[in-house]
């Protein structure tokens, strides 16, 4: 059992199966920091739509920020476990940058995240946060697979 364990949540379902597989290698009165890594591009941001940009930055790091925080405490509400202590953290990054920041601040045992499963083009073209965690190697990472997996993969 573990006594310290992140999970970063991007607000999808499929990231939110991570919660459960967390909870079962979490040791009786473990942490367990739920984060969300909120992305707001600087830049224009181009692809296969016409380009566009985010017109106030500071107005929308304002804005997404504290709906990030609120899911959270949603997700807090929801985990059903009394004897484990819930810490939320809301920050403005890149994703796997934040969250190999977040894991190395609390020295936590291992993160515990969904992967979109992407592959080829789709990988080339968003990248792969899992991938870039992993490489990271800020401590044991579980990666649980698209379409749910009763076992969590470690690597």
């Amino acid at each position: 059992m573990l006594n310290q364990v992140l999970v970063p949540l991007d607000g999808s379902k499929l990231a939110e199966e991570a919660l459960q597989h967390a909870l079962n290698i979490l040791a009786p009165g473990g942490k367990i920091i739920l984060l969300s890594a909120v992305d707001v591009p600087e830049v224009p941001m181009y692809g296969y739509y016409p380009p566009t940009t985010v017109p106030d930055y500071e107005a929308a790091k304002e804005e997404l920020l504290p709906q990030a925080k609120t899911y959270l405490e949603n997700i807090a509400k929801h985990l059903g476990k009394d004897d484990v202590q819930v810490v939320l953290e809301a920050q403005i990054g890149e994703p796997a940058h934040v969250i190999t920041e977040v894991a190395v601040k609390f020295h936590v045992d291992a993160i515990v995240m969904s992967t979109h499963g992407r592959s080829g083009l789709g990988r080339w073209l968003f990248g792969s946060v899992t991938q870039k965690v992993l490489s990271a190697k800020p401590c044991p990472v579980y990666v649980i697979p698209s379409g749910g997996s009763d076992k969590p993969e470690s690597a």
